[in-house]
């Protein structure tokens, strides 16, 4: 993929181990490793990177130095800021995307109507899938045109 959107907010630890899970983290290396090692349509890439607060990262993943991490609060609005912003000025202008109110209030129309598909499709919430959850958010775009 061209574009990548890496949040390292969430290192808490978990409370059986005592460890934090790192997945993120891990992406995020193979995504800048393979915009720095790799062919030519692999140095086009671009990402967002976003943090809960400016250079918190620094304590626990120095070597990301260098990179431009936005922090958004902990605050959902404030990530979807960044992402639009960011994705706007990453597609050059090429998408005209609606304003983050409006992000946020489909979102907030989705997660309300969320439970009524999952009990469309027989399904759980809490044992989606990540495959299942990006077929039921196509299914409902699908249903609620922007």
């Amino acid at each position: 993929c061209r574009l990548g959107v890496h949040d390292i907010s969430r290192t808490e630890l978990d409370a059986v181990n005592r460890l934090p899970r790192f997945n993120m983290a891990l992406e995020l290396g193979l995504f800048l490793g393979a915009r720095e090692f790799g062919g030519p349509l692999h140095r086009r890439k671009d990402c967002l990177i976003l943090d809960r607060e400016p250079y918190r990262y620094q304590k626990f993943c120095s070597d990301i130095a260098g990179q431009d991490i936005r922090s958004h609060g902990d605050r959902a609005d404030l990530a979807v800021l960044a992402v639009r912003n960011w994705l706007s000025t990453a597609c050059n202008g090429a998408v005209i995307l609606p304003g983050p109110q409006k992000m946020c209030d489909r979102y907030a129309a989705f997660r309300r109507e969320l439970p009524y598909l999952c009990q469309r499709f027989y399904l759980h919430f809490a044992e989606l899938q990540f495959v299942e959850l990006r077929t039921l958010t196509e299914e409902w775009v699908d249903l609620n045109p922007a």
